[in-house]
């Protein structure tokens, strides 16, 4: 153990102390003078004495580049270098232009086209991040700036704005818009309006989509329908009627015709102008639109009639005979049913009759609303004449049909008749109800008929309607079930011989009469009756709702709508506070509000606090979001429940915009969270990363929670830490610790954990540093954490002291030791722990016992292993499938396959439905080990098992098999799994495609990438390699060429590409093209080239004499941060001065200066030869001299040369220097000047 910790320290006390620590874990503690269990380490501090304000503004200022989303700083191609940056972005969307820009200083209106339109191109292809297209857009501006000439063609705005719409940047393309406009550019195509109108739709801006529609209605553009449908949809989502009806409007008077797929969104503005009272303009929108041919749906009908009715029924015929239709059966009966309660009956039914002639289909409710009104208003035959019509055409009385019947006879006095209606409705099939016999025991106890009244009780009691025993009086029963026991109704026989008293006989002919208030008994029965008539479903539903049963009370709300009724508000308050409580009745709620549209802003802010919780709880945060708007344009009070619900449920759906708006109203609304809804608020905030607004709410809950302040402290604290903002939460533990705030050992135990989850173990231990000085120690989790780090550290003193105290508080700690030991590959302290726990007596888990195993298998400790493996077999310790594979691989490295095939048989035994995972695994290692004997016997065991082969199993066999040379089973393996449309793994192919290459089978390999290729399956990297060096290898360069282009027509390209070797290969066989395709194909797809792929293609441009665009590559190849080879240096210089550009030269030597390069003594000479040729002395002189720095002396030719050339320059002011130039030429060659010579003479 000593020795696998000796890189620790060389320090033999600490060396010491470490191998004390692990065999002797209970010494005694000296560094900390308390456990962690002590209070005293965790001060619950009284923080109410601190001001938190303007904490949040301090940490947010202190930590400006989380916060600061402005726009960059627009860069100046003029002045500043860094333009290249925009440009060498999207230089992997589009590399083959983007290179020829890298040189210039200035763009040129058609290099921005060029660039626009290939970029363009890319997007339509493939997928484009919005960085990239930031990155254009910078680039747009920045050529815009260049000089006051420069003016983009109109086709270069139209493109551009195009791109920015398509990738979410609205603003920036309205921005282009206004732009264009103010440079008077017209844009003839109105498709980049209608797609900016179309997103800003997508994102529910509304005010900006209509801003942008108005601005193309002003230049006369005609928007397309699939646009001013979006714009419509959303005003109505918005309940924004006046704007949805312009809108529509505007499509009608531009004539553009409607066909089926767009009557929705016309049919949504007339039902919104309906249930706002717009019914005319409703009716004359429904005109205009059916000229172009809309045929309006019964649904808009039927919301034109609704309208009409609370205005003029009468206009409400005549707009149906316009129509030619007529209204579906729920809203002629809702018109029927205010006639009747407003007109009367038989208005109602004159009224039927027209409607009836336009084509209604009357119903059982409809008849049954005129049968009720009838009994209401005692007509009773005309009610049996509208049961006899109902009943000749076929359909089926409902029950309130019969309790309007019943009712109206016992009112009438017919009470005898009762019992006869009562009769045919159960021989109809209709089961009579608590409420049906009520109306019987009323009506009798009316009549005085108590003799019926008994029966009536003994019949509900057969029902099980009621219970009653034996010895309860029925008549008490009847009387308490009509709710008249207050009354203390009381049955006396009249003794007095004139029967004074007598009010009715019974059957033996004893005068009766009834001991109570006569008047109020009567007023009561009759009300029971009189409510029977007409049935008033908002009664009922408010019942259900004071007794509970919400989900009845909604089921009732359905047979409501039939009989042409409506719930009042208070009992829709009732019933909406009623269904938002469960989760399960919330949906209940959308389907409740979407009957009663209007009702809506007419509920309490209550309700509507609930309704946006409710549907935030279960993900319709949009439907919350609309209620929340109008709670805001109504001034309604939103309470904080309702802030964090949309806030959480704005978070999740990622909707940013409307989370940030209500951020700011909930700010201002006095928002604050309790507690627990603080915590998943920071979750969510944090996971949307609005830092700003995480440190926000810390304030305001710290300030406004002074007794609550370190709970607090520790929620935001962990959130930020352990969502990867631990940086931000080490500068609010600093602000708080200038300010003078102790925290406790939990709130730094939060800290320390996020930075080590984020690897800043420096930071993490300069928190340590400052518990351990204020007498405090991390948590135990954390603990755990930090003590492996601090050793990597070279911190051992720290590591060993808090080792002792986790370990002194709680023995059970050595096995979080004993696993963290072995994550960390320290195998012989692990063991040492672990032997430590079995001298202590101390049982060892199953996780243990594994991870020590795969440890030993990893150091190849054969002996451990075996003695290791025998205990857990013998302890019956259940063995990881991680064990076994360490185990498996061990053995047949070593030969030992016996052992291998052993615990395969072992682990068969204790697991069958884990058998086909341990074949794999055993196949594999076989194979790798080159055991294909054994492995086809292993195959033949799976066999007899009746296992059957899976995908990994068949990548196994063919990466196996092709690893052994064996042709015929891997073909075989590979052909049966293709078959059984298994796909095989990017190794498994790879692998089978290069031994195929390397043993000369191309034409089984261009037949398997054919079959490939069928199937749309991607080839990997390697195995492309693989199949164009083994075309290339025949000089078979066309093919090799078809083949790839084949690959990237198709989308064939794996992302993670490398063609490095192919791009030399080509540009050796002259295919410069072909070679610069695959060199992009590698920057559209991410990955960067290796700079001997540069250094080739810079080659075969020299070659050809092409320096221009070698010198692109060369720009390209250096701003990727890659190197030239020193050929590659010196082929340029050559080509320059071939050329006569000794100047373009000599700048390519001071750049390999500046990227840390030393040109060579050959590339100096020929610059300066060139210089000689241009008789340019002193530039010659100046490289002379930068030569002779880099240690290179020029040979007496230059300089003779150089001397001749300086004699005989008509340069006069270089002349007068050129004495000067001289002297320190020869001095720098070894000469002497003359007065130096003297001095050394003398």
């Amino acid at each position: 153990m000593l020795q696998n910790l000796s890189y620790f320290t060389s320090n033999n006390a600490k060396l010491e102390r470490v191998s004390s620590l692990f065999t002797h874990i209970s010494i005694e503690f000296r560094f900390f003078t308390c456990s962690l269990t002590d209070p005293s380490l965790k001060p619950h501090k009284d923080l109410s004495s601190f001001n938190f304000n303007g904490i949040a503004h301090s940490v947010i200022s202190k930590c400006s580049h989380f916060f600061d989303k402005k726009e960059p700083k627009r860069r100046n191609f003029l002045y500043d270098a860094s333009f290249k940056m925009p440009l060498l972005d999207i230089s992997d969307v589009i590399p083959h232009v983007t290179r020829r820009f890298l040189r210039v200083l200035r763009l040129k209106p058609e290099d921005v086209l060029e660039m626009l339109l290939g970029f363009q191109f890319e997007c339509e292809r493939v997928a484009v991040k919005s960085t990239k297209v930031e990155s254009l857009w910078e680039i747009f501006k920045c050529a815009n700036e260049q000089d006051k000439g420069f003016r983009h063609f109109p086709k270069s705005c139209e493109v551009m704005a195009s791109i920015l719409v398509r990738h979410g940047m609205f603003r920036e393309a309205q921005l282009l818009l206004l732009a264009m406009e103010r440079q008077g550019i017209s844009m003839d195509s109105s498709k980049i309006f209608v797609s900016l109108i179309e997103g800003y739709v997508g994102v529910g801006d509304l005010e900006r989509a209509v801003l942008v529609y108005d601005q193309m209605r002003d230049r006369d553009l005609v928007p397309s329908l699939l646009c001013c449908r979006a714009l419509v949809d959303l005003s109505v989502r918005m309940k924004r009627t006046q704007l949805a009806f312009r809108v529509s409007l505007d499509l009608v008077e531009l004539g553009i015709s409607v066909s089926e797929g767009e009557n929705a969104s016309f049919e949504n503005v007339v039902r919104l102008l309906c249930r706002d009272g717009m019914i005319r303009e409703a009716r004359n929108f429904i005109r205009k639109l059916m000229a172009l041919g809309f045929e309006p749906s019964s649904l808009v009908l039927n919301e034109i009639a609704l309208g009409y009715c609370e205005q003029d029924f009468e206009d409400s015929v005549r707009c149906f005979a316009e129509m030619k239709c007529s209204p579906n059966v729920l809203t002629g009966n809702k018109i029927l049913f205010s006639l009747c309660t407003g007109f009367g009956v038989e208005r109602a039914n004159l009224f039927r009759l027209k409607l009836e002639h336009l084509g209604f289909m009357s119903d059982e409710v409809t008849f049954g609303i005129l049968i009720c009104w009838c009994c209401r208003e005692r007509k009773l035959s005309g009610a049996f004449n509208y049961l006899s019509e109902l009943l000749s055409r076929g359909l089926k009385p409902n029950i309130w049909c019969y309790h309007a019947l019943i009712s109206a006879l016992f009112k009438e006095g017919m009470w005898e008749h009762a019992q006869d209606i009562l009769d045919e409705m159960v021989d109809m099939g209709t089961a009579p109800v608590l409420s049906t016999f009520k109306i019987l025991l009323a009506g009798y106890c009316r009549a005085r008929r108590f003799d019926e009244v008994k029966v009536v009780i003994h019949e509900m009691v057969n029902r099980g309607l009621i219970e009653s025993s034996a010895l309860e009086d029925p008549l008490s029963k009847a009387f308490m079930v009509l709710e008249l026991k207050t009354l203390s109704v009381r049955l006396k026989r009249d003794n007095d011989v004139e029967f004074s008293k007598t009010e009715f006989f019974d059957n033996l002919g004893n005068g009766l009469y009834l001991d109570t208030d006569l008047d109020e008994y009567d007023k009561r029965v009759a009300g029971i009756l009189e409510d029977s008539m007409v049935p008033d479903f908002d009664f009922l539903v408010r019942k259900e709702c004071s007794n509970g049963n919400f989900k009845v009370a909604y089921s009732l709300t359905g047979e409501m709508a039939r009989w042409g009724q409506e719930l009042s508000l208070s009992v829709v308050s009732a019933l909406l506070k009623g269904l938002c409580t469960p989760r399960s009745y919330i949906k209940l709620c959308s389907s409740l509000l979407e009957k009663m549209p209007k009702l809506v802003n007419q509920l309490d802010q209550e309700v509507l606090n609930l309704l946006v919780q409710a549907y935030c709880k279960i993900g319709l945060t949009h439907k919350g979001w609309l209620i929340f708007n109008q709670m805001l344009q109504r001034n309604l009070t939103i309470n904080s429940e309702t802030f964090t619900a949309l806030i959480k449920g704005l978070c999740k759906k990622e909707n940013l915009r409307n989370l940030h708006d209500c951020w700011d109203f909930a700010l201002n609304g006095k928002w604050l969270p309790g507690l627990v809804d603080c915590i998943s608020v920071v979750e969510c905030l944090c996971h949307c990363g609005m830092l700003k607004e995480v440190l926000e709410l810390l304030e305001r809950m710290l300030v406004l929670n002074p007794e609550s302040r370190l709970k607090v402290l520790h929620i935001f604290l962990e959130k930020l830490s352990l969502t990867g903002f631990s940086s931000i939460a080490h500068l609010f533990v600093e602000e708080l610790l200038q300010h003078g705030c102790a925290l406790d050992q939990i709130a730094y135990s939060h800290l320390i954990k996020g930075l080590c989850k984020e690897q800043k173990y420096k930071v993490a231990f300069a928190v340590l540093d400052i518990m351990l000085a204020r007498k405090m120690v991390p948590c135990l989790d954390v603990s755990l954490i930090l003590i492996p780090q601090l050793c990597k550290a070279d911190k051992l003193q720290t590591a060993i002291e808090l080792m002792e105290n986790v370990l002194r508080v709680q023995t059970t700690f050595h096995s979080d030791f004993t696993k963290r030991f072995c994550v960390t590959g320290k195998a012989g302290e692990a063991a040492n722990i672990f032997q430590n726990m079995l001298s202590k007596g101390l049982l060892p888990d199953a996780d243990i016992y594994n991870m020590l195993l795969q440890q030993f298998c990893h150091t190849k400790n054969l002996k451990k292993v075996r003695e290791l493996l025998g205990v857990v077999i013998r302890k019956t310790a259940s063995l990881t499938i991680s064990s076994y594979r360490s185990y498996v691989r061990l053995m047949c490295l070593e030969g030992k396959v016996d052992y291998a095939l052993s615990l395969k048989k072992v682990m068969v035994q204790e697991s069958k439905s884990a058998s086909i995972i341990l074949y794999n695994i055993l196949i594999f290692y076989l194979l790798t080990a080159g055991e294909s004997m054994h492995v086809k016997k292993v195959l033949n065991e799976l066999q007899e098992e009746g296992l059957v082969l899976n995908e990994v199993t068949y990548n196994f066999l063919v990466y196996g098999f092709s690893k052994c040379k064996d042709v015929s089973t891997v073909m075989h393996y590979l052909s049966t799994m293709i078959s059984k449309e298994l796909r095989p793994s990017y190794r498994s192919l790879s692998t089978v495609i290069t031994f195929l290459c390397d043993i000369g089978e191309l034409d089984k390999v261009l037949e398997l990438s054919r079959e490939i290729e069928l199937k749309g399956w991607i080839l990997g990297s390697i195995a492309q390699n693989a199949i164009v060096e083994g075309l290339l290898f025949q000089d078979k360069v066309e093919a090799a060429k078809q083949f790839l282009d084949r690959m990237v027509y198709k989308g064939l390209t794996p992302q993670s590409i490398s063609y490095d070797n192919l791009i030399k290969r080509f540009c050796c066989l002259g295919r410069l093209d072909k070679a610069i395709d695959l060199l992009n194909v590698m920057l559209k797809k991410g990955n960067m080239p290796s700079s001997t792929s540069y250094d080739s293609v810079i080659c075969g441009f020299c070659s050809r004499n092409q320096l221009n665009q070698a010198m692109d590559f060369h720009a390209e190849m250096l701003d990727r941060n890659l190197k030239p080879s020193i050929n590659t240096w010196d082929l340029l210089v050559k080509q320059y001065c071939q050329q006569g550009q000794p100047a373009e030269a000599a700048k390519l030597l001071l750049s390999m200066v500046q990227v840390g390069e030393t040109p060579t003594r050959l590339m100096y000479c020929s610059v300066i030869d060139g210089y000689r040729m241009e008789n340019n002395p002193r530039k010659a002189s100046e490289l002379m001299q930068m030569m002779q720095q880099s240690g290179y002396e020029p040979d007496f030719d230059t300089h003779w040369s150089l001397i001749s050339n300086l004699s005989n320059s008509s340069d006069k002011d270089y002349n007068k220097s050129s004495q000067g130039f001289l002297s320190s030429l020869l001095a720098g060659s070894g000469f002497s000047s003359k007065k130096d010579l003297n001095a050394k003479l003398g």
